[in-house]
């Protein structure tokens, strides 16, 4: 074992077993982008979503003032803005693709369009894209109900909001990776804009090395069990993907590590930068794709072999969500701007420039991850290749006892093989490329391998 990592690293202790790592350094470019996320702004454009009247998928197009053709030529127009702001580094564009009718929610030959927002990684050598994504479309009580207001200010101006101001922010500054920050049509009829997307990334292919939906993350308050709470946060990633192979699962199956496919590592991920920066937020993993036999737009992405999670608010107010306006029993039902809780969506949007900042800053991750088993032995031994482009300071090895949700344990080497005292029988590992002002790649867990 090399040395521990100075750089601000503090392990709770609590015996007998670890307890969550908490990291004390702040990156204080990443803290500069977190302070440039407005909450008015974010406030602003769910009010202008709301304006067009209904985005249902299948609205009207033409207007300029109703449906979802001007809300998406409002967006892009936003995007473009931001795009000559920045000097050209931002690139906006249209995601075009036409659906048939399907005998469902479909109901005619129809054209529909994602609207991106792309920001080109600085190191060529660096192919990694991450993608974050909120839909702009929305629906009320009809899913097919194509004339009827539909405000959709939660679900989903909300995380559209969120991408938009992102977009803005990251803009102003470089990355070793590339960034795409998507408003996403389509999700309330079916999940066609990101079956679209993931369809193009897979035939392009993209190395989208995660992807992130913001779904319904404005709402802190649940009018059915009057909990109040803007400190917590859900995020949802799948155990054993869709796309398995035998030996994969054989493997799993020897192993034990199916809690730890690339999904899983992303939203643990997500919750240590996300509370390295974001004060006053938790981040519960939940371990599930989504919410109970509900789906999203990180769905298409899981289903082509993409790491993908969803973020949702903790509470939802199902009040507000698919709901006709109206007053019932003197109750108020409908998605309207007034009932979102902005400086919550601020945090949220937080969460994600936090994560996406720290993670496309730093190295990739490190390649050909092993973990010796050539003999019996207490300690474990683990080696890895150096990663592409930009070179590490070093690594972390990451440990975790069988039953913790979360790594609990960092320690830093500078080689690429490293012996440590923690059997192999009762903990699990991970290794990450970090460089020297503390951005982490995504871990990797290691193979059984011998030498």
């Amino acid at each position: 074992m090399k040395k521990i990592f100075l750089l601000g690293v503090v392990l709770l202790c609590v015996s007998p077993s670890f307890a969550q790592t908490v990291i004390i350094q702040r990156d204080q470019q990443i803290v500069k982008i977190l302070d440039e996320i407005s909450a008015k702004n974010i406030e602003n454009n769910v009010r202008k979503l709301v304006s067009f009247g209904t985005r249902h998928t299948m609205s009207d197009t033409l207007s300029n003032t109703r449906g979802i053709g001007a809300a998406r030529r409002w967006i892009k127009a936003e995007f473009d803005r931001y795009a000559k702001e920045s000097g050209g580094r931002l690139i906006a564009e249209y995601d075009a693709f036409v659906l048939e009718p399907d005998g469902n929610r479909i109901t005619r030959r129809s054209e529909h369009k994602n609207v991106l927002a792309i920001l080109p990684g600085i190191d060529t050598a660096d192919k990694r894209i991450y993608i974050v994504s909120g839909h702009y479309d929305s629906r009320a009580s009809g899913a097919n109900d194509e004339k009827i207001d539909a405000p959709g200010a939660n679900d989903d101006a909300s995380g559209t909001a969120a991408v938009m101001e992102m977009a803005r922010v990251f803009s102003k500054y470089r990355f070793n990776a590339t960034l795409i920050f998507v408003a996403v049509t389509g999700e309330e009829q079916g999940l066609y804009g990101a079956t679209n997307l993931a369809r193009v990334a897979k035939e392009k292919g993209w190395n989208v090395a995660g992807f992130i939906t913001n779904d319904i993350i404005g709402n802190t308050h649940s009018s059915e069990t009057d909990l109040k709470d803007n400190t917590k946060l859900r995020v949802f990633s799948e155990g054993v993907p869709s796309w398995e192979t035998g030996p994969m699962t054989l493997l799993r199956t020897q192993t034990g590590t199916e809690n730890d496919y690339p999904a899983r590592q992303f939203a643990r991920y997500i919750k240590e930068i996300g509370e390295r920066y974001v004060d006053h937020m938790e981040i519960k993993l939940i371990y599930r794709r989504d919410r109970y036999l509900r789906g999203g737009d990180h769905t298409p992405f899981a289903n082509a072999g993409f790491t993908a999670v969803r973020l949702t608010e903790m509470n939802e107010d199902f009040n507000r969500q698919h709901q006709n306006l109206r007053v019932e029993d003197g109750v108020d039902y409908g998605d309207l701007p007034d009932f979102v809780d902005y400086n919550y969506v601020q945090k949220v949007t937080r969460v994600n420039a936090a994560t996406l900042a720290n993670i496309a800053s730093a190295p990739q991750e490190p390649q050909n991850p092993g973990l010796l088993i050539s003999q019996l032995t207490n300690e474990t031994t683990l080696v890895w290749g150096t990663p592409r482009g930009k070179k590490p300071k070093g690594y972390f090895i990451l440990i975790r006892e069988t039953t913790s949700p979360f790594w609990e344990k960092k320690i830093f080497v500078e080689g690429n093989r490293a012996t440590i005292p923690y059997s192999k029988d009762n903990y699990f590992f991970g290794i990450q490329s970090v460089d020297e002002k503390g951005h982490e790649s995504l871990p990797v867990i290691p193979r059984p391998i011998r030498q």
